[in-house]
Formats: structure tokens, sequence, C-alpha cells
């Protein structure tokens, strides 16, 4: 093969700047039978880095349950597809953006949004919305205001722009993110079944069709980069950081679906980490055919880019295609009319190689499969992570009254409002956003109704820290209750796993464990996984992140006029808690809020319980016997409640709890599997039926009411005082200086 006169020579500080162990380049090496050239090792390196190849991560990956009956297409594709009735599919996914957020908030997080989006609609379906999940640092930490201002501005810049309402999401604060925040995002669309567009090629000598912008030097090893741990060099790495363009990629939208609709696609990828490379390399692979690239063609931006720069460019919003024979000029002619670059820079071949030329010279000659199908996979050694002990709420004292500590609470960095965040993005575009953010899911009417898809991001990463499988459990559990508190039947999930150095054993630990736990509640609640990402190594100077797998979770309402709120409705409704309480501290957020204490083995899910709770919720709520439904989780029973009086502005006059569990534990425990409902009177005697036939715990608590959250002696608070300590804590804490 012949080189470029300038090609370096390969030397092993060269292999470790790009990534690779020695042992893996040496496998490269046997692999080719030759030493590669630095176009060569930069498609290795991004190929086989832990963003594209899952190397630490895929044994694990394998054991989830990803089929079920409503299921079109798991994972392994660009988004998960999964059937909604009436010929109608939603494709959905969730991805991150961390490393690159941290970096460069704004663009970080904008272009984490451009991502997930073309991850959607590369499958032919419209992007109808837009979710996040964010954890940021301590609030005390002087970084955390700006970075939380930079990635909610990138957030809202991006997806306002491109025209897609932001519907829900998550944002909380740890210290353990002082160094790597999270930004994963999640984007959902809507196809017809029978018009699903995948990634794997057919046909040989067909045109492999370069669509979008221009190709420009912004993001080279941004793939590479995010499967690294941060040092102290983090700021340096900003030209990693890719720089989106929403405008563009709203064109690209609609060029693509209508270059689909026009039957000129035969395999679509988008390019997103390692770009050009993985892109090819994937399309090429999936059909087992080989690529010829042309990179005399490619649309550059810079002049003088070289093969290895064009390779591995993270250039935003382009779109890799096989064309349909004697389509090429049609599919060109619908691209200009929308402004976007279109070229033909490569053939699929028989051959199974991948092929790039630039300048005459043939820059990398690679077996294409094996780019895929050799790169390493490892078991890595792992610690069974060590159980905490269960602490009991008669041995936790109480440090201050109930109307204070749920006063803290509700003012708190991780449960105060964040309407601050959301009000930033547009989440009423396209006019089908039923619910807003702020409830349990957001709702999202399908065209014209009365289908709507019910949406939420969900984890609780002390939960994880704590105790890695329960954890694991109840973030796929918390998921499925708030689908089914707005009246949804859960479909599947997709998920976004963020952990620390796997090549530590107590991290690869907690994800082991964390996995085990996700598998055996996906499997439990019959809400298989469709799509996913896995993000390692985040860690600053050794300092690794909590465990933070965050699950994206949709449901499907058949009839809007089944959907629900969690606001109380009116006064003189009796309010019933579904489920069992024993007053569970160990790692809630009272213990860590209010006594300044993380510790405790958290609480146990026991997943036939909450699947029976559920079943039973979603019954009444379709039934019309119910007026607001809020399930518990962080903060408890008395947050629940709190939530519920605030955005209903009705109080409530609740009963005292049970002189078997202390106070505080009663109202501030996080045991699982468990809603707050609020009933009409006529309708109580039918509940409570229906609930001992389904052999579900219901125990009335108080009734909606007044303008105060009172328990008789122990607590009497304004609801408007509250909700007022809850709307002002991150404005306040945003503007302040």
């Amino acid at each position: 093969m012949t080189h470029l006169p300038n090609t370096p020579r390969i030397t092993p500080e060269l292999v470790a700047e790009h990534g690779l162990k020695p042992e893996e380049y040496q496998h490269f090496v046997e692999l080719i039978g030759r030493e590669p050239s630095i176009t060569e090792l930069g498609i290795v390196s991004a190929m086989w880095n832990e963003h594209c190849s899952y190397k630490s991560s895929k044994f694990w990956l394998k054991t989830l349950p990803v089929t079920g009956p409503r299921v079109i297409q798991g994972p392994g594709e660009n988004a998960g597809v999964v059937d909604i009735g009436d010929g109608m599919a939603v494709v959905f996914k969730m991805e991150s953006h961390n490393h690159p957020s941290f970096i460069e908030p704004y663009q970080g997080a904008a272009t984490g949004v451009g991502g997930i989006l073309r991850d959607v609609f590369t499958m032919g379906a419209r992007p109808v919305a837009a979710l996040n999940a964010l954890r940021f640092g301590d609030v005390k930490n002087p970084r955390t205001r700006r970075l939380l201002a930079g990635v909610v501005a990138g957030i809202g810049g991006y997806g306002n722009s491109f025209g897609v309402p932001t519907v829900g999401g998550a944002v909380g604060f740890h210290k353990r993110y002082d160094g790597n925040i999270l930004v994963n995002a999640m984007a959902v669309g809507l196809a017809k079944t029978d018009e699903i567009f995948y990634a794997a090629a057919t046909g040989v000598g067909r045109a492999i069709v370069y669509l979008g912008s221009k190709t420009g030097r912004d993001g080279i090893h941004g793939a590479t980069m995010a499967s690294a741990e941060f040092g102290e060099d983090a700021e340096e790495k900003r030209p990693t950081v890719q720089v989106g363009d929403p405008f563009a990629e709203k064109l690209l939208l609609e060029a693509c679906l209508e270059i689909m609709q026009a039957g000129c696609v035969v395999a679509i990828q988008d390019m997103g980490a390692a770009g050009l490379t993985c892109s090819a390399v994937e399309m090429g692979a999936k059909g087992d055919l080989g690529v010829e690239l042309n990179l005399d063609a490619v649309p550059c931006r810079e002049t003088g880019m070289s093969a290895y720069e064009m390779m591995l460019s993270e250039s935003q919003e382009r779109m890799l295609m096989v064309i349909a024979d004697g389509k090429e000029e049609e599919a060109e002619a619908i691209f200009r009319k929308w402004g976007l670059d279109f070229a033909i820079v490569g053939r699929t071949t028989d051959t199974l190689r991948f092929v790039v030329k630039h300048q005459g010279v043939v820059e990398a000659d690679l077996p294409i499969k094996e780019l895929g199908d050799e790169a390493p996979e490892y078991q890595r050694p792992y610690h069974e992570p060590v159980a905490r002990p269960v602490i009991r709420p008669e041995g936790v004292p109480m440090p201050v009254s109930l109307t204070e500590a749920l006063e803290q609470l509700i003012a708190s960095p991780d449960l105060c409002s964040k309407r601050w965040v959301w009000e930033q993005y547009d989440h009423l575009i396209l006019g089908n956003t039923v619910q807003r953010p702020g409830g349990d899911a957001a709702v999202v009417r399908v065209e014209n109704g009365p289908k709507a898809l019910a949406l939420t991001t969900d984890v609780t990463p002390r939960y994880c820290e704590a105790g890695p499988f329960e954890g694991g459990k109840q973030a796929v559990a918390e998921a499925w209750r708030n689908l089914t508190a707005v009246g949804a039947e859960p479909l599947a999930v997709t998920d976004n796993l963020n952990f620390g150095n796997p090549e530590k054993p107590e991290i690869m630990g907690q994800f082991v464990a964390c996995i085990k736990g996700i598998g055996a509640a996906c499997e439990a609640l019959e809400f298989p996984i469709v799509s996913g990402n896995v993000s390692l190594y985040n860690e600053t100077n050794g300092q690794g992140i909590l465990p933070t797998p965050a699950i994206g979770g949709v449901g499907l309402i058949d009839d809007l006029e089944d959907s629900m709120t969690l606001d109380f409705k009116a006064e003189g409704e009796e309010i019933f808690v579904v489920g069992e309480t024993t007053g569970w501290l160990g790692a809630s957020a009272f213990l860590a809020t209010v006594c300044d204490r993380e510790e405790g083995a958290p609480p146990p899910v026991d997943l036939a319980i909450e699947k029976r709770n559920g079943d039973f919720v979603r019954q009444i709520i379709r039934a019309h016997q119910v007026s607001a439904v809020h399930d518990v989780s962080d903060g408890g029973l008395l947050v629940a409640v709190a939530e519920m009086a605030m955005a209903g502005r009705i109080g409530a006059r609740l009963e005292e709890g049970p002189a078997t569990v202390p106070a505080h534990g009663y109202w501030f425990g996080e045991d699982q599997a468990r809603y707050v409902l609020s009933i009409p009177a006529a309708k109580v005697a039918e509940v409570r039926a229906l609930a001992g036939k389904a052999g579900v715990p219901l125990t009335r608590i108080g009734v909606t009411g007044g303008a105060d959250l009172a328990i008789a002696g122990t607590l009497a608070v304004s609801v408007e005082a509250l909700r007022t300590r809850s709307e002002n804590w991150l404005p306040e804490y945003m503007g302040a200086a």
C-alpha cells in the first residue's frame, strides 16, 4: 500500500495518545499483518474505544431483556422501535454527552441534543419530544452555577431552534459530580411501522452518499476523549467538542424524511461518534459488504484537511446513505432544494474491505467485519458491592420539627421546583404536549389523538451507591411508576449507564450489580430495554461519579380521557396511600438533607408488589375513580402530598401515622411501590373494594381542603409558603453573584 510521505512512524507514545493499550494495538497489527498507517491507527482507535465498542460493558449488556410482543427493533440500531398500534411505532433512545458538556457546557449539551435527534430521524421517525437527565456538582462549588447555566442554555438553544418540545427530565446535584457532570439526552419520534429505515447496506456497487453540513476539524478524537478519565487538563480538551447548528439539522431532518418517502434510501447512518469512520464501517459490516471511500469528494469547510482528520471529524448535522440504484439524481435534487451538501463519496463492494483513498493514495485498507467483530471484549474483574447496614427509623434522631424538615426538603437542590430549567425549553412547540414538565411523566399526544405517549427519565444515584442491585431495580421501577401514575401502560426502556473507571474492580462491581438489578426489574415488569448508551470513565483525578444508570421510560395511553395528573382537584376528597409504609430511611433524601448523613442500605424493591400495585393504580385511573395520582419517591409520603397540594393550590388535613412507626420515618421514609391518591368521596367504597380484591394495601391518610398542609398537633404550614420556597430556590441560586 502506498502511504503519504509524511505519515509518522507509529510509536508506543502515539498508540497511547489514541487510547489503545499496547496489547490492543498488537492485536490490530496481527489482524492486518503489518504496521498501520496513521489514518488506520485513527480508524481503529475510534472503532475500538469504549464509547463505540462497549468493550468493558457488552458482556453484561447481553444479559438484559430486549424483546417483547411490541418490540420491532431492540438494541443494535440507531434507536429502538416499539409498536403502538394502528400502524404506528415510537422510536427512541438516550445518549450521553458528559465529557464535552463539562469542557464546553453550551456546545456540549447542544450537540448532545442534536446527536440524539439524528439517531431517531435516521430510523425514519419524525421527532416529537426530547427529554434529559442532568447531574451537577455541589451547589457550593463555584463552577456548578456556570455549568448548569451553560447546559440548560445549550439544550434549550438547540431543541428550541430545531423545533422539538423538551417535555421532561431530571436535575440533581452532588459533590461527586464536581469533576464530571452528566448530560444525558433522550429523543422520541413517531414513524409508520412499515417505513422504518436501518443501517445495513445492501447491494454491490451502490452509491454511498454524504449528506448535510460540511466537514471541519471540530470534534476530532471526540469519541476517544469520551472514553478517558479527566485530569488537570480537562479545559485543554475544548477543541474535541463539536459545534452544533440546529437550523442545519432541521433542514437535514426534512430532507432525510423526503428522500425516504421518495424511495431513494437503501441504508442510512448518522455521523455521530467517530464521524465518517463509524458510520461507513457499520453500514458495510452490518450488510456483509465492503466499502470504498474517496475522500476527495467529501465537502469540507476547511482547507488542507488530511484523510486522518476527515475520517475522525465529528462535525455535526451529517449523514451517510446508500442510495437505491438509479435514484442518485432524484436524491441529489431533494438535498440541493434544502440547501444541503450532497456528494457521492464511495461505493459498496463485495470485498469485505474498508478502503479509504485520498489524493490518489490508499490511506486505509482494512478488513471491515473485523473492525467491529474483533474489537476487544473484556470481562473485567469486579468486587461484589459491600452491603450497607439497615437503618431503623427509631435509630435516627429527629433534629428538627416535621414542619422544618418538610421546608428543608421542599427547598433542597434536588427536590425544589425545576421551573427555572424547563421554562427555558420550548415544551409546547408542535402543539401536542398535554402534560408539561413538573409532573410524574410528560404526556404527548400521538398526532391528533386519542392516543398519547407518556415519557420520563429516572434514577436515584444515592441508592445505586448504597446498594447497586437494589438501585438498578429502583431506577426501572420508578420509571414504571411514573408512567403508571399518569395512566400509561409502560412499554419499553432506553438507558444511559453512567459510571466511573471500569478498570477499578469496585466500580465494575457497581456496574455489574446495577445491570443485574435493571435486568431483573425489566423482566419482572415486562418493560424491555430497546436502546441505550454506556458512559464510563466518568472520573477526574481518580474521583468517580455516583453510579448513575439513568432510565428513560416510554408508555402508551390509549385514550387521553384516561390520563391522570398529580394536582389536587377539589376540596373534601379523601387522600389514600397505596402500598406499605415501614419508614425506610436508609439512603433517603431526609437522611442526606435534614440529618446530613449519607449512609444505610437503600429501600428494597419487591418487583411483584410493584407490578401488583401499579396494575391496580392504572385500573382505577382508567375507570375514572381517582382525581389525582402521584408516586412516592424522594422525600417520602409527606413530600409527595406537599407536591400534590402545591400543584393544585389546595391544602390537606392529614391524620397522624401509626404508633408503630416513628413520625419522621412514616412521613419521610422512602418505602417503594407506593402512590398517593385523591379520591372523590362517592368513589371511595368502590376503590376500597377493588383494592381488597387485588390484595393491594390502601390506607386513608387525610382529606383535601383549606390553605394549609396540616397534621394535628405536629405540622401546620401554608401551601403557598411551601410553593414559594420550592419555586424560589433555583432562581435565587442562579441569580446569586
